[in-house]
């Protein structure tokens, strides 16, 4: 079967992995979730019981959760494209960026999220934009100091899954309007060499529905009862 990603929206960390397959250019499906229609197709627990995205349904009918396990999954094709082999030193550093953005970076948001869904309780948005501002600065201050001296966000020589990550998750600090990422000069620069590439130009065209041209190996976009009929019983 054709390795399925099931993405999240709107605004889901899954653009990483969406951004990752059309770098590796090998063939690929999406399946499009809308995170904020309650309940979710009970379908999706075949593929996720935790209803959570991304999730991931390789060749073979198995399904990977969790951002960074697809991102380490996808960064071990062909020939560690967008990543290096287990045990490396370059392996290692690749691993450190991804755990830092998918903790300390992507928790820092956690206050943002919380707000998002309180629309009926501004003081209660205040409070907790209040706390969250702060930690997203300090985790962007500490990006932008890393990229001073790095092309990349692992200090390699290529992109890695890292780049597709933290390109998806650092566009959250603009989109909760708690700080502009442009007063991060080398943060700022890395983000605009990512959104000017082609793949990641595509994935946000397909997260808002747009028009979008694949450079990479997408498939079209399949429904979750036609993947989930497919799965090994």
């Amino acid at each position: 079967m054709t390795p399925t990603l099931f993405y999240g929206v709107p605004q889901g960390c899954s653009l990483a992995s969406i951004i990752a397959l059309e770098w590796l250019g090998a063939p690929y499906a999406l399946s499009r979730v809308e995170m904020l229609e309650h309940p979710w197709p009970a379908a999706f627990a075949h593929i996720n019981p935790q209803n959570l995205t991304p999730a991931y349904v390789t060749a073979e009918g198995g399904t990977l959760t969790e951002s960074v396990a697809i991102l380490q999954h996808l960064a071990a094709r062909n020939g560690h494209q967008l990543g290096y082999p287990q045990g490396s030193p370059e392996y290692d550093r690749l691993n450190q960026a991804l755990a830092y953005l998918a903790t300390d970076f992507f928790a820092a948001f956690a206050p943002l999220w919380a707000a998002y869904e309180m629309a009926t309780d501004p003081p209660r948005q205040d409070v907790l934009r209040d706390l969250g501002r702060p930690q997203v600065a300090k985790g962007c201050a500490h990006l932008d100091h890393l990229l001073a001296g790095r092309e990349w966000i692992d200090g390699g020589s290529k992109k890695t899954v890292a780049d597709a990550y933290l390109v998806a998750v650092a566009r959250w600090a603009e989109y909760h309007g708690v700080l502009q990422v442009a007063a991060y000069p080398h943060l700022a620069a890395h983000l605009a060499k990512l959104r000017a590439d082609p793949a990641v130009v595509f994935a946000d065209a397909i997260e808002r529905q747009q028009p979008a041209t694949s450079s990479g190996g997408f498939q079209g976009h399949v429904a979750l009862d036609d993947v989930v009929a497919k799965l090994p019983v």
